[in-house]
């Protein structure tokens, strides 16, 4: 199948529901994934980063 390590239809659709049976058994509670974003968001704020926008670094001469 093009660029695919699956061989044919059949085996990639096992493939993507083995893999759907694993993220839903160990899927996290939405709070949990929230106060995790939360944290993420809140050290981000701290040393002033955002997403997407590389760390300048200055050069003193």
């Amino acid at each position: 199948m093009g660029d695919s390590d699956h061989p044919n239809h059949p085996a990639l659709a096992r493939r993507l529901q083995d893999y759907l049976r694993w993220r839903n058994t160990n899927a996290c509670h939405p709070d949990v994934l929230a106060a995790q974003r939360r944290e993420r968001a809140r050290i981000r704020s701290e040393r002033q980063q955002r997403w997407g926008r590389p760390r300048t670094t200055t050069n003193a001469a």
